[in-house]
């Protein structure tokens, strides 16, 4: 999401601000203020409106929707074509704001929610990168579901719309990326699982009718979207050249896994080119792909102003009703913006779009309000309708807040300090200028959290504190380093809690480097040398670090990362460092040294490495060089061991029909479909069985990675995650994980031009320090 300019941005927030406060006025000025949701076929109100096909319950959706458009004037069906969707008093339709936010929670960010009255606050849950840490499916969906509960009862006392533009599934490729924040990492599988898990939680009801939809999500930014600002190269103007090898392996999954597993109701496409054509306006990846070959039921909506930005910013068309008839023409359902709404009727009159290319548009949109109950009159008459301000924020919701944030914080050092005894411990330092903060934790697409708990609210409802800032701010130009240090020396431990916000790390602001922001390096250091008792580093941050210095200081007894970790983030905090949670998060994304980004350009789209230039590839899947963690690391305070109990034979053959090429020649891989990966055929799908065993003394939660490491043909990954799978087990319990394995879809790789391949020869699984090997012949 985002605008074309500066100005329209401040305007927006202004704007905001202002509805919020017109709100704040609405419920202050009266009482007895009863503000209602907005939805069309009111019979109650109007009986006439029962004799509507559209408003007509009992008739199947297509044909509601095809009698609506068909009642439409032409500069009617227009005004459907934009976010703020006019209404239709004739047809008893209302305006509808169609612009939502939901990312980790009911968000202020758009004009279809407020926060007001009766609902001041919403549950805050961890930003999307930390909760993606967990590796918990089931967590993805619980919270999807406790913020769709919160949404459609915000709805119901007039706050809240039914359509959230979320979630953000792009790939993490580039540590300095401002908005990897808001996504669930760099690996494809884990952010095709969390895509369709947290949409499921979000879309899916209690109904019979499984067409319906709790609320309707959206997910974004499609495609190959990635860099913001950097150095100058804005998102509004970049192109992002990608080639079909890594468009199919890399970007694209969790996109489909959207549409095709999760049932997703929208599709947002992004602001920048892809190979030279703006994404919104391309009609192989709208019509084509999302809608042709992975049957979209919903509707694609545009990046805010981006229609706007692809006339007047990349000068794809030279006239406005270009821009708007090139933008339908390709498969756009909904502007976000205002331009559809003033350019598309002259661009009818022009020729340039026909009237069928606009109902086709729209009937997506109404289609997706039928799916929502909007067209089915009063909806407190309806499936959700006895919800209300009394489930928002609820006890259960605050914990599962508070749940989320422990499970995906990451402990990445503990040389035997942690966890801290709380008995022990009798003065606790608490140093940094993320040490207690609010508004930070919960990062960006924010609502107003139920409350916050800071790091050191947490830490002091447990033993006695003392606190210093460190630095004024996370930029810290000037380190208060003669303080904290005397503040060191005199406590039994330290916490230091630093890292960043979003001055650094946001939407339009992508970093330079991977330094800690000013003087927090010294601030550590010095703090960790003066420091008597153990000293704790615990990272605030969306991207990773280059904290060498920190991971080999032999003072610094422990390392935390905690993302931004919601409105419950110091209550997490604290349970992990004095060991009322054991650590369970593992690394979504790889930390790399600060000399990674001297000599990668952001800009460079290639995920593969290229010996020629020096290129090192990029992710865990084909970064060839140093790290400071990898994807996956992560401790705990037990110990976890692996055993195999079911292997995959050792010799998988392929039976080929006999007249296939690769009888008679060598070939170093076959395509992955054909009667050899039918169904039914032999061999073709294997189990594997792993017993895992906690050997220590503390229960623990425990997730189960499954790679393989595929043969060298077609470039193929390094290493590449087949599955996960999170356990949780007691003090010396022990439980068998099973992996199903498809030899086709699950060992194949994507080759040069985007088709799925097996290749022949060794295949390695990797469980922990276990490996497989089995080799795939024919």
């Amino acid at each position: 999401m985002g605008s074309s300019s500066p100005l329209t941005r401040r305007n927006r927030a202004v704007s905001s601000v202002l509805s919020m406060f017109l709100v704040f006025l609405c419920f202050s000025s009266s009482s007895n203020a009863q503000p209602t949701p907005v939805f069309a076929c009111d019979t109650s109100g109007n009986s006439s409106l029962a004799a509507y096909g559209f408003c007509n319950t009992a008739l199947k959706i297509d044909a509601r929707v095809a009698d609506l458009v068909g009642r439409l004037t032409l500069q009617e069906k227009i005004g459907f074509l934009v976010n703020k969707a006019n209404g239709v008093t004739r047809l008893g339709i209302p305006t509808y704001e169609w612009w939502s936010e939901a990312l980790h929670g009911v968000s202020y960010i758009g004009p279809g929610t407020h926060f007001a009255g009766q609902v001041p606050g919403a549950t805050s849950f961890p930003q999307v990168i930390l909760t993606a840490a967990s590796f918990n499916v089931s967590l993805f969906q619980a919270i999807g579901k406790v913020v769709s509960t919160e949404a459609r009862a915000m709805y119901n006392v007039g706050l809240a719309g039914l359509t959230y533009w979320s979630p953000n599934v792009n790939i993490f490729r580039d540590p300095r990326w401002g908005r990897g924040q808001e996504t669930p990492g760099e690996d494809p599988l884990l952010s095709s699982k969390y895509a369709s898990g947290y949409v499921k939680g979000l879309q899916e009801t209690e109904s019979s009718d499984a067409n319906r939809l709790k609320v309707a999500a959206c997910c974004k930014h499609y495609t190959a979207y990635d860099v913001d600002n950097w150095k100058g190269v804005e998102r509004y103007t970049f192109n992002a050249v990608v080639n079909q090898q890594d468009m199919d392996d890399t970007y694209q999954p969790p996109f489909k896994s959207c549409v095709v597993d999760g049932n997703v109701a929208s599709v947002m496409c992004s602001y920048n080119k892809v190979n030279g054509k703006p994404t919104c306006a391309d009609p192989d990846l709208l019509s084509g792909v999302i809608r042709g070959e992975w049957k979209l039921n919903g509707y694609i909506v545009s990046d805010c102003d981006s229609v706007d930005v692809l006339y007047k910013n990349q000068h794809y068309t030279k006239t406005p009703e270009e821009a708007a008839a090139i933008s339908i023409n390709a498969g756009l359902d909904l502007n976000c913006g205002s331009f559809l709404s003033q350019h598309t009727e002259a661009a009818v009159k022009a020729g340039l779009v026909n009237v069928t290319a606009i109902d086709k548009a729209i009937s997506n949109n109404f289609l997706t309000l039928m799916r929502l109950g909007f067209f089915d009159g009063d909806p407190k008459k309806q499936i959700y309708g006895g919800l209300g301000p009394k489930d928002v924020c609820t006890l259960s919701n605050q914990e599962l807040a508070a749940e989320a944030a422990r499970q995906g914080i990451v402990l990445l050092k503990n040389t035997g300090s942690l966890p801290l005894s709380p008995t022990m411990i009798k003065t606790l330092a608490v140093i940094g200028p993320n040490a207690n903060v609010t508004k930070t934790m919960i990062g960006n697409y924010e609502g107003t959290p139920c409350k916050y708990t800071t790091p050191l609210q947490g830490l002091a409802a447990t033993v006695s504190t003392t606190y210093l800032p460190g630095c004024s701010n996370v930029a810290c130009a000037v380190a208060d380093v003669d303080s904290a240090t005397k503040l060191a020396a005199e406590a039994d431990a330290t916490v230091l809690v630093i890292g960043a916000d979003l001055s650094i790390e946001a939407e339009s602001r992508d970093r330079v480097d991977l330094n800690l922001p000013g003087q927090q390096q010294d601030l550590v250091t010095q703090v960790a040398k003066a420091a008597k008792g153990p000293v704790l580093l615990v990272i605030m941050s969306g991207g990773g670090f280059d904290i060498t210095f920190a991971k080999n200081d032999p003072k610094i007894a422990g390392i935390l990362w905690v993302g931004y970790p919601g409105e419950a983030g110091g209550i997490a905090i604290a349970d992990v460092i004095f060991g009322r949670y054991n650590p369970s998060g593992r690394l979504p994304m790889t930390w790399y040294p600060q000399s990674y980004v001297e000599k990668v350009p952001m800009t460079n789209m290639n995920m593969r490495p290229d010996a020629s230039n020096g290129y090192p590839g990029r992710t865990y899947r084909f970064y060839t060089g140093e790290t400071v963690y990898a994807f996956g690391d992560g401790l705990s305070y037990t110990k976890f061991s692996h055993s195999l109990v079911k292997a995959p034979p050792r010799v998988v053959p392929l039976r080929l029909e006999e007249n296939h090429v690769c009888r008679s020649s060598e070939c170093q891989s076959l395509d992955a479909f054909g009667p050899h990966c039918e169904k039914n055929a032999v061999g073709m799908a294997f189990e594997v069985h792993v017993k895992v065993k906690n050997g220590g003394g503390r229960e623990g939660l425990h997730t189960v990675f499954l790679f393989t490491t595929p043969p060298e043909v077609h470039g193929s990954p390094r290493k590449h995650l087949l599955g996960f799978e999170k356990i949780s087990l007691g003090k010396m319990e022990e439980a068998v994980v099973r992996f199903k394995v498809d030899v086709c879809r699950d060992l194949s790789v994507v080759d040069e031009v985007g088709k799925r391949k097996i290749g022949l020869g060794q295949h390695v699984l990797h469980v922990g320090d276990l490996k497989h090997s089995l080799s795939i012949r024919i």
